[in-house]
């Protein structure tokens, strides 16, 4: 193994020196797609996170930064029904509704002849998804005040933060305890961010007060999964349910609404692209207005093609760590012993030219010529993770990415506006993927509704 301070050059060193590199003193990274599912997703074997990494969280006890595999495994056992694929079709009609005010919103851009920056509105559409199930009450994050800005563009700069979080972990634990009134009043710029921090802990009080009433909530929400009677004692407390909350908003909006831009921009950029899928689409659905389902869509092949190939090009591009806290991991003849924390980067996966030729092109065609392998490309796709402690919301930013394409190609004619491929390059490793200039920017106007 090879020693390495600058994580950037990783991508340029492996061919020198090999696919397993030791980049700092106490952790080891492995660049082989084909080792993905044995650290990740192995048959048999325990996997602990890192404890220094999953401090950017700002979440201790929230799912995604449990270390511990035992009670990782026991956290996500609680909230399994609550993502599950039963669960997620019943609230279709969130999801439908939601997505209605998106619609309005690109019709309304039409008729005012104005430009729409997507990612913007697509993370106001996951919000208010996430926000209505998970917290049974809707943020109105679509509200037209809140375009590219409030709640949704904290979210965005605190992504931005999470290196700082991580090499000085204490500074965000210490902000959650100063009143949320005086941390509007001196970053008034951010006072969305405290009154959304201010009804998770209302809602996650009132939870707990409720677990020892009579008093039964009209919806299920993910505070009253944390205190229902199953939940060991020592987990129904007020900063595991505040964690979580907290968590599942950040990572159920922006994520959803990157893949949904990406994908739309790809779209709109090849003409061939656009015109196979509306084909497809018409299938399905023969006027514009037509109701769709997740089931129904997930049978279409070319808009599953293209949502494969925008999740290949979208998710966490950050590096992973995994321990295998009793058991010696073994790379080819390399033993790396308990306890040493083992990264990868689903990026360096995704973008490997021996399993994607040309990896840098958007080209739905390839997962459709996958179709039928023995060994499919869909192993390859690591954009949610793999195993237990792959992505939860799976379920849900599934129905979102079918419902919502489905819905705007099938419906508008958009026209890129001042938006190149470098606007939604990977430049930058901020958790999620920068460009230069910072967040991704997918800009549109609107200049078509369709009638047939």
């Amino acid at each position: 193994m090879v020693a390495l301070k600058d994580k950037s050059a990783l991508q340029y060193v492996y061919p020198f020196i090999g696919p397993i590199v030791r980049i700092n003193p106490r952790e080891v990274h492995i660049k082989d797609p084909y080792f993905y599912d044995e650290l990740y997703a192995p048959s048999s074997g325990v996997r602990d996170k890192d404890p220094k990494s999953v401090v950017i969280f700002s979440a201790p006890t929230s799912l995604v930064a449990t270390v511990d595999h035992q009670t990782h495994r026991m956290r996500r056992k609680l909230l399994n029904n609550f993502f599950s694929r039963r669960s997620i079709e019943n609230i279709e009609p969130v999801i439908h509704k939601s997505l209605s005010r998106f619609l309005d919103g690109l019709t309304t851009a039409h008729k005012e002849g104005s430009v729409v920056e997507l990612i913007d509105r697509l993370q106001g559409l996951t919000g208010d998804v996430i926000t209505e199930y998970a917290y049974g009450e809707n943020y109105g994050l679509q509200d037209p005040e809140n375009y590219g800005k409030g709640i949704v563009k904290v979210v965005q700069e605190g992504t931005d933060q999470i290196h700082f979080f991580r090499f000085f972990p204490l500074v965000s634990q210490l902000l959650r305890y100063v009143p949320s009134w005086f941390m509007s009043q001196v970053f008034p710029a951010r006072a969305a961010i405290y009154q959304l921090l201010d009804g998770v802990r209302k809602q996650s009080i009132l939870a707990l007060q409720q677990r020892n009433t009579s008093n039964a909530p009209q919806k299920m929400t993910i505070f009253q999964a944390l205190t229902a009677p199953e939940v060991p004692p020592e987990e129904r407390n007020l900063q595991r349910l505040e964690d979580e909350g907290l968590v599942l908003f950040a990572a159920g909006t922006e994520t959803t609404a990157t893949t949904l831009s990406v994908a739309l921009f790809y779209i709109l950029n090849d003409k061939r692209v656009l015109s196979k899928l509306r084909r497809e689409l018409e299938q399905v659905m023969p006027t514009p207005q037509h109701p769709t389902t997740w089931r129904e869509l997930e049978k279409l092949p070319y808009l599953t093609a293209v949502i494969r190939e925008a999740l290949r090009f979208s998710g966490i591009v950050m590096r992973q760590q995994r321990i295998s806290p009793t058991q010696a991991l073994k790379y080819k003849d390399i033993v790396v012993p308990p306890g040493t924390p083992v990264s990868m980067i689903a990026r360096f996966v995704h973008m490997d030219p021996t399993i994607f030729p040309d990896p840098t092109r958007f080209h739905p065609e390839r997962w459709m010529l996958a179709a039928g392998r023995d060994e499919g490309l869909s192993k390859f796709l690591v954009t949610f993770s793999r195993g237990n402690r792959g992505c939860i919301g799976l379920n849900l930013a599934y129905a979102e990415l079918y419902n919502t394409l489905a819905a705007v190609v099938r419906r508008f004619d958009l026209e890129l506006y001042q938006t190149t491929p470098e606007n939604i390059r990977f430049v930058r490793d901020k958790l999620l993927p920068r460009s230069k200039d910072g967040c991704w920017t997918v800009r549109v106007k609107v200049v078509g509704i369709r009638e047939e």
